[in-house]
């Protein structure tokens, strides 16, 4: 297969993955990732394609149709891998800085998911400087805003500790 053809193929299947995500498709969403990554494969190394970029951008769109899944640890492994390629090459100002903060979101989701709420509380802190720092076009901005805040406030109702009045005595102390 010719490598111009081989983008344009692996792109499309990008694309339909995000649509199919958009409007609910979660296992057809997934399936589109999947042929993504499977079709950039065909293009040659010695080509001028970015594969570790094209495959952070897939396994942000499939974290979060684990996700949506409840496949948590499937998910949390799709935001891993994407962000080691955005957190070093990443640029949130960018197209694919929409992307970052979606992994970052996804990664959020998949730790409160299987219980690490200390650790989805920072990553969802994480993603709330993010939007407020990406210049460029974001969709639905003060959405995203209220809906990371909300995530925030229902991690931390949780992780209150239950701090014990001043006059608690130990059980020990009421015997000697």
């Amino acid at each position: 297969m010719k490598p111009l053809l081989s983008v344009g193929q692996s792109y499309m299947a990008l694309s339909e993955g995000d649509q199919k995500l958009r409007d609910g498709l979660i296992e057809q969403a997934a399936d589109s990732y999947n042929k993504a990554m499977q079709l950039s494969r065909t293009i040659p190394e010695e080509e001028a394609f970015d594969h570790q970029g094209f495959d952070a951008l897939c396994h942000t769109g499939l974290s979060g149709a684990m996700v949506k899944h409840k496949h948590y640890k499937e998910a949390l492994a799709s935001a891993d891998i994407a962000l080691r390629y955005f957190n070093r090459r990443g640029e949130l100002n960018q197209d694919e800085g929409k992307y970052w903060i979606d992994a970052v979101r996804n990664r959020a989701d998949a730790l409160e998911g299987l219980g690490r709420i200390d650790d989805a509380l920072e990553a969802y802190r994480i993603v709330g400087e993010m939007i407020a720092e990406r210049k460029a076009e974001l969709t639905n901005r003060p959405e995203q805003q209220r809906v990371n805040e909300q995530n925030i406030s229902r991690l931390l109702s949780l992780v209150k500790t239950v701090t014990k009045p001043a006059s608690y005595k130990a059980w020990w102390e009421f015997w000697s």
